[in-house]
């Protein structure tokens, strides 16, 4: 499978916002979904840079945001249709310096299989603490 990294243009905000709101929803059902809206995107990517990954066939397939002054990966989310499928890897390694740069990032307990696929890419777990939509654990990945 073939894909592209690339900025995001001006004509993908609304799959981005998209994509944001309906994989929250359907990610975290232990959350009230009315709580989530389509302008959080736009006001959580906010300032931070922001990484499309696109299908071969021309379909965003997910995003991933950082906030480059401390190396945080934001957000990285992926379509139900195409994860599992290497969208996710391949954000992963368009991180700048990917992998002899340190990253981390804050993953919700309750999502397993988001900790699985971090810690399958090197990730490790160097703290915990609590947000609105639940407990999290600190995730940092140290370079080779």
């Amino acid at each position: 499978m073939t894909w592209t990294i690339r900025p995001p243009r001006a004509e993908d905000q609304e799959v981005l916002a998209e994509i944001y709101l309906s994989v929250r929803r359907q990610t975290f059902v232990w959350v009230d979904p009315g709580k989530f809206y389509r302008e959080d995107f736009a006001a959580h990517t906010n300032g931070e840079t922001v990484f499309v990954c696109e299908h071969e066939n021309g379909s965003v397939a997910g995003f991933l945001s950082l906030w480059p002054a401390d190396d945080f990966v934001h957000m990285l989310y992926i379509r139900p249709e195409f994860q599992g499928r290497g969208a996710g890897t391949a954000l992963l390694r368009a991180l700048p310096e990917w992998p002899q740069h340190p990253y981390r990032l804050k993953c919700l307990v309750k999502n397993r299989r988001a900790k699985a696929f971090y810690l399958a890419h090197g990730f490790r777990v160097t703290g915990n603490g609590a947000s609105p939509e639940g407990d999290y654990e600190e995730l940092s990945f140290f370079p080779l």
